[in-house]
Formats: C-alpha cells, structure tokens, sequence
C-alpha cells in the first residue's frame, strides 16, 4: 500500500492544473505571482549571487526529470565562471517520445513556473539569454509560453536592468519542426542554429561549447520547474519528498490499457504497482496485467512479478531497466508484443537522422524482422537475429536513439519466447486484433 506521505501528497508543479487547457485553467501572471510566484527569483536577484543559486540547486540534490538523472547542480557547475563568451540556456520541451506527456500541463497551463525556473537557471550560469525549445505539435503549449513571457516582460521581471538589479534577460520560444532526434540535446542545439538535427560527438560538451560554440546549459520543462519551487520553498523541503537518492516529485504519464490514464504527480518512491492499481485505476475491460515500459518507449519494459519496483532513479536499474521520462505504458493480455514492437520500431526507423550505420541500418533490419514475423513470414532464425541486432547497436552510436530502440525487445524476448516463437511457427500472429491492423 502506498505511504501515507504519498497518499496525502497534493501536486505542487501541476497545481490547479485540469484535464485540459481549453477549461480556462490557464494560470495567469496575477495569480502565479498570489501564490508566491517569483518569489524566489526576485530574491535571488536582489540578496543572492549566482554562486548562491548554484549552491541551493546542489544542496538539494535537483537531479534532471529529462531521462538521466544527472543533478542539475553538477550540470550547472560546468558553465565557466566568466563571461568570455556569452552564455545560454536551453529548456528542451521538445516531449517527442512515445507515451510521454509530463511536460504538457506545465507549458500550457503553468508558464510561469517554467519562466521563473529558466530565469534562475540563467542568472546562476551567467547567462542573458534563453530559448525554449517545444516541439511543433505542442501549439497550445507555445501560444500558451509566448503569453506568458510577454506579460513577464510588461511587469518587468525579463528584459533589461530587471527590478534595477542590473540582470538583462531575454527569453525567447523555439518551435521544433517534427523531430524526435531533436530532442537530444545536441541535436537541439544544431536545429537552434538552424541546422539539420544531428547529435554532436562529444566532448566537447555543450557546458564548454553549445549554442553558437558559446558555453550552455540544456534542462527539461520539469527540472526548471522544481528549481523554481525549491528556489521559493528550500531545498529541505525538497529533500523531505521522495527518496535519500531521488528526492522530491515527479509527473508520472501513464497511458495504456488503465482506466484512469493521465498525469499523476507524486514523490518519487511510489512503486509501479501502486502507479497502475491505485492512481490509475488498474487495467481495463477486467483484464489481466501484462508488461509495461516504466520509462517511456525507450526502455526495457517491466513483468508482473517486478511491479513492486519503487519508482524512483534507482529501483528500476535492478531490473536493467530505467525511470526514463516516467511515461508509463501498460498493456494488457489482449497485446501482441511482436505487433506492439514493430508499430515502436517503426517509429525509431523512422525518427533515426540516419548519421550513424547501426542505428540507421539496425532499426530499419529489426522493422523488417518484426514485419516479417507479423505478417507470417519469419523464419526460425528470426528471434535471435532479433537479439543481436540488439546487442550490435547498443553503444555503438553518436546519441542513445540506437539503443533506445531495442527496449521493446531486450527484455521481452527473453521472457515472451514463445510468443515471438508462435508468430514463426504459426506463420502469423496468434493474437486476436481488435485494434487496426499495422500497415
């Protein structure tokens, strides 16, 4: 059962925040500001060197809600201490992965709290200007920022000399053009700059040399968020939510064969059955559980027997898989994985920018295999070829894509073997299809 601390947890990042913008739910600057909104950013300017900034992200232990976990702090503390060249901050709303929508009701209904978290990110790195990266598809979420950053330079909290602090600050928003490529960070960079979406081999690093080869520092729409709230509230009480290693909140997106499917923020330490059967009303039409991808479509999916797994950074790793971007996918029995698998690769063939041979040639080898084994053509050497492909592509390529493209694979197969199997033996898929049919 879950704690009593999650049980009786109400959202902070989501607060007010309803199922859809089109509500009137929208927060505006007057009542982001009630509440306390920019708050902490006023302080920081005005009692707080960067330095001081940077301290309290560390102190808290803020670690990145993009898929790595990797603490801001640490992230922040490799921008030069100088102004040689200018400096940059990205927020990357480019939420393009499959079964991810955390990143959604903050941009189209919580603004501010993305603005406030990006300017303080800036005035800790040095930096004067910002650009939201948001995917193309998002455009309420877009229409929604732009409005927001122009009531925040009509009060005066962006723009020059803000509240005769002497900080400068422009923020500005970036529509994607349709690519999942793009939301690594590199490749968020050179579409900024107005190049095709091709991931950088590094180093050097974006910290050193990022946009327009000056020093710069890439956060998701969440992490920014939270340092917003922790720049307000203190990194005690961030640290009190959530786990020792992973302390604080997070925006799970389950989506999937749940009665209840949406954005559940809660601290980090809920364990996926408790996600599943208590938040998201546990799986639909009566039927039974069958595997889930806890991180998004990119990782190793989960079985029923590891659903205690504790949600956090860590808990996952035990079963070689990871927290990812906490977009949670359940199916249920009723799922063909050979069929949930080739729709997922064709996605990554697809969303490939072709630089690198094992990820352009691998995804397109696994799509056709997948292909081949749904339409009753496999062959008995089809599954393991499967497997090392796999095992071929991973880490042998510029950016992660190449491998986050076997996550629908390196666990399944080992454990639904017969279920790949049936497709060769029985020349065809077993499942029965009440879904429409993959072209």
């Amino acid at each position: 059962m879950a704690t009593a601390a999650i049980q009786n947890y109400s959202p902070i990042l989501t607060a007010g925040v309803t199922g859809t913008v089109y509500s009137g739910s929208v927060e505006s600057l007057a009542d982001y500001q009630a509440k306390g909104g920019y708050d902490g950013y006023k302080r920081a300017l005005q009692e707080q060197t960067p330095d001081d900034v940077l301290a309290l992200v560390k102190e808290a232990n803020i670690r990145g809600r993009g898929g790595a976990g990797f603490p801001a702090g640490v992230k922040w503390g490799f921008i030069p201490r100088n102004r040689n060249l200018p400096h940059y901050v990205c927020v990357n709303a480019d939420e393009s992965e499959p079964g991810t929508f955390s990143n959604r009701p903050i941009l189209e209904q919580r603004p501010h709290l993305l603005l406030e978290g990006a300017a303080l990110a800036a005035y800790a790195t040095l930096a004067e200007t910002v650009y939201i990266y948001i995917r193309k598809e998002y455009y309420e979420g877009v229409r929604q920022t732009q409005r927001a950053i122009d009531d925040a330079y009509a009060a005066g909290l962006l723009g020059r000399n803000i509240l005769g602090t002497g900080f400068n600050l422009d923020i500005h928003v970036h529509t994607g053009a349709g690519a999942y490529i793009c939301g690594e960070e590199t490749a968020l960079i050179e579409s900024l700059e107005g190049k095709r979406g091709y991931p950088r081999l590094r180093p050097p690093f974006p910290a050193v040399q990022g946009l327009y080869n000056c020093p710069t520092v890439i956060n998701n729409v969440e992490t920014l968020a939270i340092v917003a709230e922790v720049a307000r509230r203190g990194g005690d009480w961030f640290k009190s939510l959530g786990t020792e290693k992973s302390p604080g909140m997070t925006v799970y997106s389950i989506s999937g064969h749940v009665r209840k499917p949406g954005n559940y923020e809660l601290p980090l330490g809920v364990t996926m059955r408790e996600l599943i059967y208590e938040h998201a009303g546990g799986i639909r039409d009566g039927n039974k559980f069958k595997a889930v991808f806890p991180g998004g479509s990119s990782v190793p999916m989960l079985f029923e027997d590891e659903l205690d797994v504790v949600m956090d950074f860590d808990g996952p790793r035990q079963y070689g898989t990871f927290l990812g971007s906490t977009g949670i996918i359940v199916m249920d029995e009723t799922v063909c994985l050979v069929w949930a698998a080739l729709n997922l690769m064709h996605f990554y063939w697809d969303e490939s920018c072709g630089q690198c041979t094992p990820c352009r040639e691998g995804t397109g080898w696994m799509h056709k295999i997948l292909k081949r084994l749904e339409h009753g053509q496999g062959v008995q050497h089809d599954v393991d070829l499967l497997l090392d492909i796999c095992k071929n592509i991973v880490g042998r390529s510029i950016c992660a894509l190449g491998e986050f493209s076997t996550g629908s694979l390196v666990r399944t197969i080992p454990r639904f073997r017969d279920e790949f199997q049936a497709h060769v033996d029985q020349q065809g898929c077993p499942f029965e299809k009440k879904y429409t049919e993959f072209r």
